[in-house]
Parts: C-alpha cells; sequence; structure tokens
C-alpha cells in the first residue's frame, strides 16, 4: 500500500491523497453478510440530537465482521481482502472448511489464499490466527482483544492499532495498549496476532469539505465565531478571545484539562498504568 497524492490541476483536487491498494478485491460482498446501514444522523430513539457534526454521507451496507471467531479449531482460507466503508481498517472474507462464509478484521501482511485458524487451544504464531492470551507467546503484537471472554473483540479494532502481551501470571495477562496504558485482563480473553491492516489512513489528506461530507461528517463552527445566545465563547468585536478562565462546550461545561472519568470506577484495579497525559 502506499499513499498516492494528487497534482492540483483543479481546485477539487489540491491537498488531496488516498491509500492506494491494487491488492483488494473489487468483489461485492455476500448478500447475507451484509445490511443496510440506517441514518440517524447523531440522533437517539426519541429523535433528538445527542451527537453533532454527522448527517448526510454516502449510501452504505454495513459488513457483518465477526469479532468473536468462535469457530474453533477449523481452518479457513482468507478468500479476498475488502474495503469496507464504515471502518478504518480493511476486513478478510473467510471460506471455512464446512463451507460457512464470515468476515474477520484483516491484519497487516494478511493475503488471499492464506489459511487461518481461531482455537482455545495453542496456535501457531501466524497473521490473523487467534487464540486465548495464556496460549499466545508474551511480547507477541496483538489485536481484537477481549475484555469479558466470550464478548467479542474490543480494542485495538482501528487502522494500525495493535496491543503488546506483556506477561501473564496468576491467570491475568498485562497488555500494553497504544495508548501507553497497561491494562490487566483475564488470560482466557482471545485476541487475534498481528496488527490492524491500513495503518496508512492517518496520514491521508482529505483535501476538501465534499470528502468529508461524503463520510457522513458536517461542519465544525468555532464557537468563538457564534453569538452569545449559541456559545459561551460567542460575542465580542472583531477578533476577541473568548474571555472565561476555562474553555468551554456549547452546553457550558468544561471542555479542555477537566477529568470526566468516575471516581471509584470498576475497572480502576485493572489499569495498571493510565494512558500518557494522564495521571493516575
Amino acid at each position: 500500500m502506499a499513499i498516492k497524492i494528487y497534482k492540483p490541476i483543479n481546485p477539487g483536487l489540491r491537498r488531496t491523497s488516498i491509500v492506494k491498494d491494487p491488492t483488494l478485491s473489487k468483489n461485492k460482498p455476500p448478500k447475507k453478510l451484509r445490511v443496510i446501514k440506517k441514518r440517524r444522523a447523531g440522533r437517539n430513539s426519541q429523535g433528538r440530537l445527542t451527537v453533532r457534526h454527522k448527517g448526510g454521507g454516502a449510501k452504505r451496507h454495513i459488513r457483518i465482521v465477526d469479532f468473536k471467531r468462535d469457530k474453533f479449531d477449523i481452518p479457513a482460507r482468507v478468500a479476498s481482502i475488502e474495503y469496507d466503508p464504515n471502518r478504518n481498517a480493511r476486513v478478510a472474507l473467510l471460506f471455512y472448511k464446512d463451507g460457512e462464509k464470515r468476515y474477520m478484521l484483516a491484519p497487516q501482511h494478511l493475503k488471499e489464499d492464506d489459511m487461518v485458524m481461531s482455537s482455545e487451544k495453542s496456535v501457531e504464531v501466524k497473521f490473523g490466527n487467534r487464540s486465548t492470551l495464556k496460549n499466545i507467546p508474551t511480547g507477541t503484537e496483538v489485536y481484537n482483544v477481549e475484555i469479558t471472554p466470550g464478548r467479542g473483540g474490543q480494542i485495538c479494532r482501528s487502522a494500525g492499532n495493535y496491543a503488546i502481551l506483556s506477561s501473564i501470571d496468576d491467570g491475568k495477562a498485562l497488555l500494553k495498549l497504544p495508548s501507553g496504558e497497561i491494562r490487566m485482563v483475564l488470560e482466557e480473553c482471545m485476541a487475534s496476532i498481528g496488527m490492524v491492516s491500513n495503518p496508512e489512513f492517518r496520514n491521508i489528506r482529505w483535501g476538501k469539505a465534499g470528502r468529508m461530507r461524503h463520510r457522513g461528517i458536517r461542519p465544525t463552527v468555532r464557537g468563538k465565531a457564534m453569538n452569545p445566545v449559541d456559545h459561551p465563547h460567542g460575542g465580542g468585536e472583531g477578533k476577541a478571545p473568548i474571555g472565561l478562565k476555562h474553555p468551554k462546550t456549547y452546553k457550558g461545561k468544561i471542555a479542555m484539562g477537566v477529568k470526566t472519568r468516575k471516581l471509584k470506577k470498576a475497572s480502576d484495579k485493572l489499569i495498571i498504568k493510565r494512558r500518557k497525559g494522564r495521571k493516575k
């Protein structure tokens, strides 16, 4: 894969780049593994806006990705590596020996016709294989890691992410996460070997606002450009500062530097070291 930078032959291509991957399959996803994505535009079941800057976007189908991979000890062949419009990573279409088809998060360096396997026992340390943490050697890069056994992978699922299995002791495994946090999980939790595909995603230059609208992201307006009735930062003559001790959200809450994590949260005992920029 490589980043292709367009020549500025017109205003729409100026400062624009894409990830060019000739190995991606152009086949349509199987009908049984896709559903129509309904547009909610950031609104909840009551129709109230709960997440701003969402709406519009291209029509999409959701690929049903198997985050559990609970077909144990059955080899699967990678039929194709495909683009998924709903995530920044690639997905791999698996053909199992018994004829079933499933999608999985594709790791880096996985290719077509490779064989992968998921097992609760020890497996070969190979990209795409999945097993419990107690059966994976320490120092291995893992992704799509479970927090609760049997629930499916919940962390390290975005493009280029991985965790490092530091140690296993007394039924617990220590993972160093991409944020720098060291977290403890049960050794019965499952994880896939490798790192998530498409790490070049973070280097994309979107170029123009229209590409963001295609992704379903609407414009973000600065608070200081609004009126006082619309935002705490609003008002003033010319380029006025916010005039407050702390930056605030449009609802009046402190926006930067305030801790939002609940005190005495149940998972505090599982965090050995907090992520970068946060004090324990």
